[in-house]
């Protein structure tokens, strides 16, 4: 008998001595155990052999594409690893508004908790919301403003025009604090990057000459551009990129200075409301709908704003029950509900304001803008 190294051969037949062993090898699993293998360790979860790299960037596809945020609670939830891994800046900065969705009813400290920890890993999303929160609800101006504008510094659309509502009203202030020229450059910001809310002020401004100067056709066309980018959001959010037929019923009253598809014989559902707006009108709701006594919400539901001070909105002029706090919010909320309810009540005879219905038709809801001559450019 031989011996070399750790191998005994008989006879000297090194060659037969390795085919043995190597079928034995086969019979007994067929492939060589990797050190450190779950499988070698006793274990059958390959998750514990991937890189945290590979994991994080996993995280961070699933923070930016979460469609609420229980999609990102369960993965919280789900092990040791992953609830560490989650909680990493790199993550929590890619949030989307929809994993922040968080619900009015449901808030706590640890929701507010967790949403600065989302703004200190660089979420803008978290900037938004925790700003409009904050300013809106819980009358905190000065970090709710620092919020909002750390957000529209990072050209977030929403917090630009946020902020431009804000100038046009002179939110958490007095009536001297309105600035309409600032208002009007945040709101051709947000309207660059494709809000179409931007731009449908940003067209009503030009028409009435609010904070520029009058020009009525550069005003018509940031309302076409509204309505171009308001159909368009809507077939690419559609499955199958196709517009039901009942979005393009025909309307024989039709008027070419109108807002909104609508008037072009367009019936397009009403937009998603953002989680920011959506909590801030649950918020007021669920306290009897007045933010306080004398304070009013923006009659638009999709927009949640309430008033500052007294008399900070502006009233329909035809029957004076309902204010808005943007001509895009009254033209909405005309579209989707006032229309139906303005003058059926006998306001507008009542008011002797009939005459101006009739001109105006669909296009507006005759909102009363009284304001100082000297505030209007």
């Amino acid at each position: 008998m031989e011996t070399w190294g750790d191998m005994c051969v008989e006879g000297g037949d090194v060659a037969a001595k390795r085919n043995r062993s190597g079928l034995a090898g086969e019979e007994n699993g067929g492939r060589k155990r990797l050190k450190g293998s779950p499988e070698r360790d006793g274990g059958g979860d390959l998750f514990d052999a991937l890189p945290d790299d590979i994991v994080l960037c996993i995280l961070c596809k699933l923070s930016s594409s979460a469609g609420c945020p229980v999609d990102f609670i369960n993965v919280l939830i789900t092990c040791k690893r992953l609830n560490s891994l989650s909680l990493q800046p790199v993550v929590l900065s890619k949030a989307c508004h929809k994993m922040l969705a968080i619900k009015a009813k449901k808030w706590s400290e640890s929701a507010n908790r967790f949403l600065v920890r989302c703004v200190d890993s660089g979420s803008v999303e978290a900037c938004f919301i925790l700003g409009m929160i904050l300013f809106y609800c819980f009358q905190n101006r000065g970090d709710g403003v620092a919020l909002l504008a750390r957000a529209a510094i990072t050209s977030h659309a929403h917090a630009l025009y946020s902020l431009a509502v804000i100038q046009f009203n002179g939110s958490g202030g007095s009536k001297n604090h309105k600035d309409l020229r600032a208002g009007v450059a945040l709101c051709s910001r947000a309207a660059f990057l494709g809000h179409v809310d931007a731009m449908r002020e940003l067209g009503h401004c030009f028409q009435d000459g609010y904070g520029v100067n009058r020009n009525v056709l550069e005003g018509r066309r940031f309302l076409l551009q509204a309505n171009a980018r308001e159909l368009a959001l809507v077939i690419t959010t559609t499955p199958g990129a196709v517009v039901p037929r009942a979005w393009l019923r025909w309307s024989p009253h039709r008027h070419l200075q109108g807002p909104l598809m609508s008037d072009f014989g367009c019936d397009i559902p009403a937009a998603e409301t953002h989680p920011a707006n959506q909590f801030l009108y649950d918020w007021f709701s669920s306290r009897g709908g007045d933010p306080s006594p004398g304070l009013r919400l923006c009659s638009h539901s999709g927009c949640g704003r309430p008033e500052t001070r007294m008399n900070e909105f502006r009233r329909c002029s035809v029957c004076g029950t309902v204010n808005y706090c943007t001509r895009a919010c009254q033209a909405l909320d005309w579209k989707y509900r006032h229309k139906a309810e303005c003058g059926n009540e006998g306001g507008a005879e009542a008011n002797g304001n009939g005459r101006a219905l009739h001109r105006y038709g669909d296009l507006n809801a005759l909102i009363n803008l009284n304001e100082e001559a000297e505030a209007i450019a």
